[in-house]
């Protein structure tokens, strides 16, 4: 019998914010999988590096971060390759994902190269656009308005379109965009609007209202802002650094 494949959200950074259901998984299999950067440490990894014992086997998928799909899904095969040796052999492999594993998810890759041909389960993660609403203490979305989740990487147009097509959103993947989104966020009157939140629920996080903000502030990748158009008279917080 063969064992399962494990897709563990482990949520956006806080070690008691992931579930207790992951808890228990990726505690009882023997194998862990973890993507990282080509050169750095796996944030997921450090998220449950209190759950990881010394006789668990450990599968490191280094993934670069470029835009184009090779050399990453070569790495993905790889990755699926070896997986694919402990799941024959009988032994469950829990690999983790930042955040939820279908919401941006790195895992969804490695699903779509296994699922056919294993037993498999999925284990939802607080993602960081819920972390931050929390985080701001402002509502995301009310009533029957529409939220919308837009990449920062996407041109201006299709931005200001998702924009407009909404009353809430979150860009994600800020980053080395920040400028840009912020000046596109100037021109359509919303930076007053908008709360810029990076690190969520880390000992490192930080919010501030945008428009306390400028264009020379760095980002980095795990960063956000959330922007509100409604209705409602919801207002942001104090800032915070």
């Amino acid at each position: 019998m063969s064992g399962t494949l494990y897709g563990i959200g482990v949520g956006p950074g806080a070690p008691d914010l992931i579930t207790l259901r992951a808890y228990r998984l990726l505690t009882a299999a023997p194998v862990i999988a973890w993507p990282a950067p080509e050169g750095g440490d796996s944030f997921a990894r450090s998220i449950v590096a209190g759950c990881i014992r010394a006789d668990h086997v450990e599968i490191p998928i280094r993934v670069p971060m470029r835009t184009e799909r090779f050399p990453a899904a070569e790495i993905y095969d790889r990755a699926a390759g070896e997986i694919a040796e402990h799941l024959d052999a009988g032994r469950d492999v829990a690999v983790l994902c930042e955040g939820d594993p279908f919401f941006y998810g790195s895992f969804m890759y490695l699903f779509q190269r296994l699922s056919g041909r294993y037993p498999f389960e999925i284990v939802p993660g607080v993602s960081s656009v819920m972390a931050g609403g929390a985080a701001i203490a402002r509502p995301l979305a009310a009533r029957n308005e529409v939220f919308s989740v837009i990449p920062a990487p996407l041109d201006d147009d299709r931005i200001e379109a998702q924009l407009h097509a909404c009353e809430g959103a979150a860009i994600i993947k800020v980053g080395r965009h920040f400028g840009r989104i912020r000046a596109l966020l100037g021109k359509l009157g919303l930076t007053g609007q908008c709360c810029y939140a990076e690190r969520l629920t880390l000992e490192t996080q930080k919010l501030v209202p945008l428009d306390a903000m400028t264009d020379d502030d760095a980002a980095p990748y795990f960063s956000m802002i959330l922007v509100y158009r409604g209705g409602e008279g919801w207002s942001l917080p104090a800032p915070k650094r």
